[in-house]
């Protein structure tokens, strides 16, 4: 089975920590400097006592913006391979295992409770270094992120995913836009310099038909 994981950045420790964000993140006990990409791209889709998914959950950023946006009304389920730190929020749930697992899925639909308003993508390969090899392993991340959107959102759900600019972008950017009703390509200005990512961010599901 293939395994997917969000991406281990190695190397990366010297550079964070002369980081302003990275320090901002530390000062507001926030696990990692990424929480404030999903601050920046929010604008709107996490709401007060939404039930939303995080795929790809670890170091845990993701699930602390999107709790204080549900607030204890609501439910965030994150789902990694990778052992998470407990969140000590009411209305947070931690599945841990394969997104590309059915049973770990069936699991995160169990633990939301009903259909989400949102499912969030920050997924992004283990890099082999071999470019057409990561970049077929990015892609596969993204049709998984959008199946398991059209699983578990309700319709006028909202999903957001990280996506690179690869040989398969007008193809999955075509994907997500024939599923939702409005789609925009964006770059979080909480992005570090020299990446490549930049994100879907689709409203209104229109359901499965």
């Amino acid at each position: 089975m293939l395994r997917f994981e969000a991406r281990q950045r190695k190397g990366t420790d010297m550079y964070e920590r002369k980081d302003r964000l990275y320090r901002r993140a530390k000062a507001e006990g926030m696990r990692s400097r990424a929480g404030f990409k999903l601050e920046d791209l929010d604008r709107g889709l996490i709401r007060p006592g939404g039930r939303v998914v995080d795929l790809g959950c670890w170091p845990g950023s993701w699930l602390q913006v999107a709790a204080r946006r549900v607030g204890e009304g609501g439910r965030v389920v994150g789902v990694d391979l990778r052992q998470l730190a407990p969140i000590p929020l009411v209305q947070v749930r931690v599945v841990r295992g394969d997104i590309a697992d059915d049973r770990v899925i069936d699991e995160v639909a169990a633990a939301l409770d009903g259909p989400a308003d949102s499912v969030l993508s920050d997924l992004a390969p283990s890099l082999s270094g071999v470019r057409e090899r990561d970049e077929a392993r990015s892609s596969d991340l993204v049709r998984r992120a959008l199946a398991i959107a059209e699983r578990l959102l309700r319709p006028g759900g909202n999903f957001v995913c990280k996506i690179f600019m690869n040989s398969d972008f007008a193809e999955l950017r075509e994907a997500i836009r024939r599923r939702f009703d409005e789609v925009s390509i964006t770059r979080s200005e909480a992005t570090r310099k020299g990446s490549a990512e930049l994100y879907a961010v689709a409203r209104r599901f229109k359901g499965v038909s």
